[in-house]
């Protein structure tokens, strides 16, 4: 009797309820989250191919992954986390021909591939701190480290009969598993065929993909491992397989990336998961949408790739960077343009002004209203568009007492990641004009609508939109550098 007791005592407490629904791209429709183990979340996230420079557009996949951290966090779950470093095997085109990136890189810049790794993962991690990405528990592991892994996993796919080789590699046959080109809907009859197998002949079907390259007698790689199959390097795909299931096992809550991401490599990561290792591998598919910049795609050859130095440069803070992102859904395809994002800088400002000035130092308790209103509008498929919204319409409430307020913004800020607790030194390094602006934030916010309501092609809503603007007493210009408002 004495022993059950003490039993009863040392019991776990309950694990924590979820309450999420997100839009999962393998259904395509938003599903309520349910955890394969109840209280414990595990995500691997596609991190970057370390051979240039991250910029503004990689970073919004990471501030979303952030977001879906911090949510379950501030839902008392326990997350385990992981973002890969690509560091060899993604080649310059899809279709597992070209250079390798980070081969490529060392001979343009004259580096060794591994001080390119070292120099852009460095960049990568630096961009993740100044936009208070919480890094706390999660594991960054590099492709080149787990080869032994990944070579395991070739092997056993072509033990259970999924693989072929070519001349120029060992591949997947895509035919042997039914259900390739289910995440996103891939049309794999409307592929033009004869354009994908022109560039390899020798594979059987124009979604098959390599695994495992040899390495060209005429090329001189820094990386190559020996193989079963001969001397070369893994595929771009494999490795995220390899590592996903190293770290997270056979089976796992949630995989995110951009929507690049979701007709070749998560469709590949798919296939090869699900038959190597005879379980549907990962429940939910998460992918954020494309950034543009002045309403064209991030490119070297456009030269419009912006750094986050190129954003400090201009005295912006990256939070206010992080604070715009938020503006917008992460399934929303979003524009931006200098004129934005010194618009959504001011509202950072003036938020980070009323938190430390208007507030002041006394914290009360948190508003429940309030916060059950933040926590619904995330717990949809993470609606940071309505939690800012909430945020201001705390600030202005009357009814709310200031220390009251300062706690609840508080509590908001364990999801949003806007630095509040270190607002005084916000403010102390953006002293200047930026305190003065005459735009009100409505004016701002209805200027953010317009330029979505642009980029989606709904001129009747943005011509609505400019009417509100001008009746608030602003007239918009539409230049090359984006919208201008100007008080009438």
């Amino acid at each position: 009797m004495a022993l059950n007791i003490f039993k009863f005592f040392l019991k776990e407490p309950p694990a924590p309820e979820v309450h999420v629904l997100f839009y999962n791209t393998l259904g395509r429709a938003k599903e309520h989250f349910v955890p394969l183990k109840a209280g414990r979340v595990s995500m691997y996230h596609c991190g970057p191919t370390v051979y240039g420079y991250t910029h503004i557009g990689h970073a919004r996949a990471y501030v979303f992954a952030d977001l879906i951290k911090r949510l379950f966090l501030y839902q008392g779950l326990t997350v385990n986390q992981i973002i890969n470093i690509t560091d060899v095997g993604h080649l310059t085109d899809d279709e597992d021909q070209g250079q390798d990136k980070i081969e490529e890189g060392a001979r343009r810049e004259n580096k060794t591939a591994k001080e390119i790794v070292e120099l852009y993962t460095n960049d990568f991690m630096e961009n993740l701190s100044k936009l208070n990405v919480d890094t706390d528990g999660t594991i960054f592991p590099k492709a080149s480290e787990h080869i032994l892994e990944q070579i395991a996993f070739i092997k056993t796919l072509e033990e259970k009969g999924y693989t072929y080789p070519t001349s120029d590699g060992i591949y997947f046959d895509t035919s042997r598993f039914p259900d390739y080109g289910k995440l996103g809907n891939i049309d794999l009859k409307g592929l033009e065929e004869g354009k994908r197998v022109a560039i390899n002949a020798e594979k059987k079907h124009p979604t098959d993909f390599a695994l495992w390259k040899f390495s060209k007698p005429e090329e001189k790689r820094q990386q190559e491992w020996e193989s079963p199959w001969g001397k070369g390097f893994p595929g771009w795909h494999i490795e995220c397989s390899a590592m996903s299931t190293k770290y997270l096992g056979h089976r796992f809550d949630i995989h995110t990336g951009g929507v690049d991401h979701i007709p070749v490599h998560h469709n590949n990561e798919i296939a090869q998961s699900n038959c190597a290792l005879g379980v549907k591998s990962v429940n939910y598919w998460m992918h954020s949408e494309h950034l543009r910049i002045d309403g064209k795609k991030i490119s070297k050859s456009l030269g419009n790739v912006i750094l986050l130095k190129h954003v400090e440069e201009r005295n912006i803070s990256p939070l206010a960077y992080r604070y715009w992102l938020l503006t917008s859904h992460y399934r929303t395809p979003i524009n931006f343009t200098w004129e934005a994002l010194e618009a959504a800088h001011r509202g950072f400002y003036r938020l980070q002004k009323a938190f430390v000035e208007d507030l002041g130092v006394k914290k009360g308790s948190i508003n429940a209203t309030y916060r059950k209103t933040f926590s619904d509008a995330l717990a949809d498929d993470i609606d940071t568009p309505k939690a800012i919204a909430t945020l201001w319409n705390l600030l202005k409430d009357t009814g709310v007492s200031k220390p009251d307020k300062k706690a609840t913004l508080l509590d908001f800020d364990k999801v949003l990641g806007l630095g509040l607790s270190t607002a005084q030194e916000f403010l102390e390094g953006n002293k200047k004009e930026i305190a003065n602006s005459d735009i009100p934030p409505e004016v701002e916010n209805l200027l953010t609508e317009r330029e979505r309501a642009r980029l989606a092609k709904d001129f009747k809503k943005a011509d609505e939109l400019r009417d509100k603007i001008k009746a608030a007493g602003f007239e918009i210009s539409d230049t090359p550098d984006g919208a201008k408002l100007q008080k009438v």
